[in-house]
């Protein structure tokens, strides 16, 4: 796990009363600042030793592309070395804003459907770096003056978060400690890594985040030729993990949601929809979420709204909870499955 700057600052200011640490550390996750040399409650010779030693954010963007109706954003963001990554801001129901970053460049579970499975792995990205997406995105809010303000985080981006265990983890207990993000407005979605499902269990660092489940079809076969990171016996690795996890976390607001993206022809007939109730009540406290599709060049095409009503109906005739996700920013690629680290036009402010 690399070095935080939490963790550089304190090393930095070593010979310095410990106050001084904090100011840097709290002054690093305000709204108010936009570099270390704003934080006029320092010495100079801080601010200048923080500018040399420190970036204030490990991003720089690249562009920011806005749609339309202006309720979602797509930043091109590019790392020290070069490497590049999407974040997306989106307005959420409640009028304010969710963020969702990466936590890979890139990604190595190969999901047939998303443009970022096409990508490859490239490097897990830093906790430093997975929490700047959030802090890039709650100055560009206030900057921008748009109306609200970011309260939700979603690691929902390029690259599979319980890959990048350790990193994740450090920047989940920096979203939910200084920057104050309340632990159920974070979700972090995963294919399904069992070894880190298990592990988190027993984790007592690991934060009260909710947890979604990228499952996309409860037949184990067919979800692994869409899905080839697909362990063998996963659906019912997935139930007994499930019930592990109710009795470790009994608390109603930490319910698992079971994300399924709706594929015409490939995972949206009657029986797709018989094998995904059966499995959401073996799961006990669960929610489907039904996922629109949006295209990423793979060649399949999205079940029409009238399947997904049917489904949506008919897991609820079953006792499931489910909801249709609202599809947020498919006509700026920035929708679900489609990050894909592609140079976007600088968006023209009005």
């Amino acid at each position: 796990m690399g070095t935080t700057r939490n963790r550089q600052i304190e090393i930095l200011f070593s010979g310095e009363p410990s106050f001084r640490a904090r100011q840097a550390q709290e002054a690093l996750f305000s709204p108010v600042f936009r570099s270390w040399d704003d934080v006029s409650s320092l010495p100079k010779s801080l601010r200048e030793r923080l500018t040399d030693a420190i970036p204030w954010n490990r991003f720089v963007p690249v562009s920011v592309l806005g749609n339309a109706r202006r309720d979602t954003w797509k930043a091109l963001l590019q790392a020290e070395d070069g490497a590049r990554i999407e974040a997306v801001l989106m307005r959420n129901s409640r009028g304010q804003f969710t963020v969702c970053v990466s936590t890979q460049v890139g990604c190595a579970m190969g999901c047939a459907f998303c443009a970022t499975g096409r990508l490859g792995m490239t490097r897990n990205l830093a906790a430093d770096e997975i929490v700047d997406q959030v802090r890039f995105f709650r100055e560009y809010v206030t900057d921008n003056s748009l109306d609200g303000e970011v309260t939700n985080v979603v690691l929902m981006g390029m690259g599979e978060p319980l890959a990048n265990y350790e990193e994740v983890r450090e920047a989940l207990l920096v979203l939910v400690g200084p920057m104050s993000v309340g632990p159920t407005r974070i979700t972090v979605s995963t294919v399904g890594i069992l070894p880190g499902l298990g592990r988190l269990l027993d984790d007592p660092e690991w934060p009260p985040v909710r947890l979604a489940i990228s499952l996309h079809c409860a037949d184990e076969e067919r979800r692994r030729k869409m899905m080839p990171s697909t362990a063998p016996g996963f659906l019912d690795e997935l139930a007994r993990w499930s019930d592990a996890y109710t009795k470790a976390f009994p608390e109603k607001r930490r319910h698992l949601t079971l994300e399924y993206v709706m594929l015409s022809g490939v995972n949206d007939t009657d029986r797709d929809l018989r094998n995904l109730a059966k499995l959401a009540r073996r799961m006990g406290r669960v929610r489907v979420n039904l996922i629109p599709y949006n295209a990423t060049g793979s060649g399949f095409v999205g079940s029409p709204f009238e399947t997904i009503s049917r489904f949506r109906d008919g897991l609820a005739r079953e006792g499931v909870t489910v909801t249709v996700r609202k599809s947020l920013g498919g006509d700026i690629a920035a929708a679900c499955g489609q990050l894909a680290g592609k140079t976007v036009r600088k968006e023209e402010e009005s």
